[in-house]
């Protein structure tokens, strides 16, 4: 088992993700240091300024007005326009970081599903995708530009306070030091514990509304909205109490900050009247030092609220890299053949099984299925169906025997080199919040309107087109929302006639379907897939004689065959 990433590993990783951006980070915080610094000089500058107007109204001495009346101009001119540039560019580059991240995390999502990913809901994973990526803003928003401009800002000002009184700059590095690293510290080990279940309960929240929104229909069925309710509210209790934690915990660093910098003032002022009595400084020159002292704790108070948030960051990056490092369960080979010309498909003695302690799934499974040959498989829900077609594409490793196309085996080719020779219908096919011209498209982008339309009334969609307000241009809404289940099952299939690949596995594609309906797609299948070898999987014995050559039987993890005559005498019955 890997050893849990250390914060210094968590935050090296975020940076080296970042690089690409690295000129958008440093221009950010850049501008960030130039617009503190500047609010900084403006406030000390001003003080000196004044107090050097009073002294000469009072003894009526000769003062250089233009210098200190330009300066306070120019640091004013630059404090404004410097934040509200400094805004644009930390926002622009952490969604230019962000976007990268999550194209990132996808990327290392895709070989991973669905083997390593089916204990995970889809609610999860848009969590780690959203909220969790989110939440890496914080790195550098909330804690990289804080603290590289407090350093700065704090070398600068203990410089220029140690030019004129040393003492004072011996003290304010010591306040500093409290208040820009012991406190953050602190509420670093304080907020830890508190982010971590802030993050929790905000990714249970989600789910818990995921699966509401999703199940709405059965939670009323079976009277359980109460009882999802109160889960809700138990989430949502975990999460603002610890949100008041952390809220509690800023407050006080907060805080904190501010009486330091109230027992700074004092110090300013006891180490410096008596130095200006003695003449080592001047009263405008006391004045400034004082508003520095002050001014430059604005450059260190973000860093308690900054650190209290670290836990809740450091925790959603963890499982960001968690997931992203996970290793795929099938892994391309190192030197890929292609698979055979020929579509002759072999499984040999196929044993399939998803955890060493589980029962094997398959077992001693085999199939000859030469090119242009029709099977159906019937089975039971559970009996194997689905994970036999998860072998052939190559999305589930198989752990017995052996499966070979055109006589390649299949562990010897890539997994998208083995997917373009099948053309799948899954049970539950997936339509994407687009036009149906979009969702028959995705099989073949090219494909043009003649081979569109040939595949739409091979699939029996040309009645439920033209009911449609904008024909094929019609929305099928998010996940076929606007479509029947029937209908999403025929879009799938037209989309897989559109692929034209020479295996077509077909599962349950009558499901949801009116026994006429069942019955007329099914001819018009026989039609279409003359000269393709079929694997058809379903529970529905009506038309199979029609339509395939061979029935098969899946029990106990392997295929024995079902006589044609028996097969048309349930279909009879």
């Amino acid at each position: 088992m890997n050893r849990p990433m250390t914060d210094r590993e968590l935050l090296l990783r975020l940076g080296a993700l970042a690089r690409r951006h690295w000129r958008w980070l440093a221009g950010g915080t850049a501008l960030a240091l130039l617009s503190t610094l500047s609010g900084i000089g403006l406030l000390a500058v001003s003080g000196h300024f004044i107090a050097a107007m009073a002294l000469v109204g009072a003894g009526g001495a000769a003062i250089n007005y233009y210098t200190p009346a330009a300066l306070i101009r120019l640091f004013a001119i630059l404090r404004t326009g410097g934040r509200y540039v400094e805004r644009l560019v930390t926002h622009e580059a952490t969604l230019r970081v962000l976007a990268d991240l999550r194209s990132w995390l996808f990327a290392r999502l895709v070989p991973l599903a669905p083997a390593r990913l089916g204990a995970l809901r889809s609610a999860e994973l848009f969590s780690r995708l959203r909220g969790d990526v989110d939440a890496l803003e914080h790195a550098y928003l909330a804690l990289l530009v804080p603290m590289a401009v407090a350093a700065i800002t704090t070398l600068v000002v203990l410089v220029v306070v140690a030019l004129y009184l040393p003492s004072l700059a011996l003290l304010l590095a010591v306040v500093l030091a409290v208040a820009g690293l012991a406190l953050p510290r602190w509420a670093l080990r304080r907020g830890r514990a508190q982010g971590q279940v802030q993050g929790e309960a905000l990714e249970t929240l989600r789910a818990l509304a995921a699966d509401g929104v999703h199940g709405r229909a059965e939670l009323a069925l079976y009277g359980a909205e109460t009882a999802h309710a109160a889960r809700l509210a138990q989430a949502t209790a975990r999460q603002q109490a610890a949100q008041r934690r952390l809220d509690r915990l800023q407050a006080l660093g907060g805080a904190g900050v501010t009486t330091l910098a109230q027992c700074t003032l004092v110090g300013a002022l006891v180490l410096g009247l008596p130095a200006l009595a003695r003449g080592a400084i001047s009263g405008p020159e006391l004045t400034m030092l004082v508003l520095l002292a002050q001014a430059v704790f604005e450059a260190v108070a973000p860093l308690p609220d900054a650190w209290s948030q670290l836990g809740a960051t450091l925790a959603s990056a963890r499982r960001v890299f968690t997931l992203a490092d996970t290793a795929p369960a099938m892994v391309d080979p190192a030197e890929p053949q292609s698979p055979g010309q020929d579509s002759h498909l072999r499984i040999e003695r196929l044993g399939l099984r998803y955890d060493e302690q589980a029962p094997w799934v398959l077992d001693g499974l085999d199939l000859d299925l030469p090119a242009g040959r029709r099977v159906a498989i019937l089975g039971r829900s559970g009996s194997g169906k689905s994970s036999l077609v998860n072998a052939l594409t190559r999305l589930y490793p198989y752990q017995r025997g052996q499966i070979s196309l055109g006589g390649v085996p299949l562990a010897r080719c890539t997994g998208d080199a083995v997917r373009e020779r099948f053309a799948v219908v899954d049970q539950q096919p997936y339509l994407f919040d687009a036009s149906l011209r979009d969702n028959l498209c995705l099989a073949r982008p090219d494909a043009s309107d003649a081979e569109i339309e040939q595949a739409i009334e091979q699939a029996q969609l040309k009645p439920m087109i033209a009911r449609l307000p904008r024909g094929l241009d019609s929305w099928v809404g998010e996940n076929g929302a606007r479509v029947s289940g029937g209908e999403a099952r025929r879009i799938a299939i037209a989309r897989a006639l559109l692929a034209d690949a020479p295996i077509l596995i077909l599962d349950e594609p009558t499901e949801g379907l009116d026994a006429l309906t069942a019955a007329s797609l099914y001819k018009a299948l026989a039609r279409a897939m003359e000269g393709r070898s079929v694997i058809l999987i379903t529970h529905r014995l009506g038309g199979l004689s029609t339509l395939v050559d061979q029935v098969l039987r899946l029990d106990e993890g392997r295929l024995t065959p079902v006589p044609m005559q028996a097969t048309a005498r349930q279909q009879r019955a």
